[in-house]
């Protein structure tokens, strides 16, 4: 039995999975508000309490660089240690793995409902996959065919510098710069970036905005919800909210564009993380125009695969990657996590 979770800056979900059934049929799952606990060993500890489900091993995708077993979340004040982890719930071997590291590795084992093709193209066999994830923060990660199988890579490349396309993004650019020093993707197109943009939108660029709107994102405890779903409401439009969110819609694409050119994903990109879902609608055309236009490499990103994938990625990826290692250590009477 395998306790497997996805653990972000904002929700932590959590499931226990068997062999027999599979990374897509977990026995049982929760999911929770990230900062509501002090650490993941509390939420784990709680999870296990309730569900009374008897785990030996578990496997988590981290929001973070994984070190030598040991990761800071970002944007949340936790550290998680495997060792620490292990001995804390009395299982035989936990394995820690980047969250975007975990969605990849559910890739292999979609089905068809658990994607939303924006564009078909022409994937070529056995290349290399891109995948982007705006949720809390903006992951990337890729997928390199190794002989008979793709295998998941990490990547940290939503900490890359913000490049702008437009006048209006090096407007934003500057008006961040001064107040962040360094700019990055993630600050710009993920959770915590899109109250930065509707509030360049509203200090630098003066955009109109009802004053009961407003107010109303300003008192808001989660802003970029507001946000995101005031720009949907076609039938109380929001100028200002409307200007922000096809921005971020664009700087996402934008850098959607760079993963693939940079790992040569030729295999197609697949987006995850509650950002792009939330703004599904808006992703075609806005967001495909903005990842095919490089340039000379216009047509060969035309050719290329978009696909957005829903559901719960990131635990059915953990969990797919522990119980793969868990066969392979039983087969090969090894450790399944050392």
């Amino acid at each position: 039995m395998l306790l497997a979770g996805d653990i972000g800056g904002t929700k932590t979900a959590l499931g226990v999975f068997s062999e027999e059934q599979g990374s897509h049929t977990p026995l049982t799952e929760s999911e929770v508000h990230s900062a509501d606990y002090g650490s993941l060993e509390a939420i784990a500890k709680e999870f296990l309490a309730k569900t009374g489900m008897k785990v030996d091993r578990a496997c988590f995708g981290v929001a973070g660089p994984v070190l030598a077993g040991r990761a800071k979340i970002t944007n949340l004040p936790w550290v998680v240690d495997e060792a620490s982890i292990a001995k804390e719930l009395s299982l035989a071997g936990v394995h820690l793995l980047n969250d975007l590291e975990a969605i990849a590795c559910a890739i292999p084992e979609l089905r068809p409902e658990d994607v939303a093709t924006l564009s078909a193209g022409a994937p070529v066999a056995q290349a290399n996959i891109a995948v982007l994830a705006p949720g809390t923060g903006l992951g990337e990660a890729f997928l390199t065919w190794e002989g008979s199988e793709y295998r998941a890579r990490s990547s940290e490349g939503g900490h890359a510098d913000f490049a702008p396309t437009d006048e209006i993004q090096s407007r934003l650019l500057e008006h961040l710069r001064h107040r962040l020093g360094h700019v990055s993707y993630e600050q710009v197109c993920s959770g915590v970036g899109i109250p930065r943009v509707y509030d360049f939108f509203r200090d630098v660029e003066k955009t109109q905005e009802r004053p009961d709107l407003a107010e109303r994102i300003a008192m808001a405890g989660d802003r970029t919800r507001v946000i995101i779903q005031t720009a949907l409401d076609a039938a109380n439009p929001s100028p200002r909210c409307t200007a922000a969110i096809e921005t971020v819609v664009s700087i996402m694409g934008s850098e959607a564009g760079n993963l693939v050119l940079k790992v040569l994903g030729l295999g197609g990109l697949y987006l995850a993380g509650g950002v792009a879902v939330h703004l599904q609608p808006l992703l075609n055309p806005r967001f495909l125009q903005s990842f095919r236009h490089k340039g000379r490499f216009a047509e060969v990103m035309s050719r290329v695969p978009v696909h957005l994938m829903t559901g719960k990625p990131g635990l059915a990826g953990a969990a797919a990657y522990g119980l793969k290692r868990t066969y392979a250590a039983k087969m090969s009477g090894a450790p399944a996590f050392s």
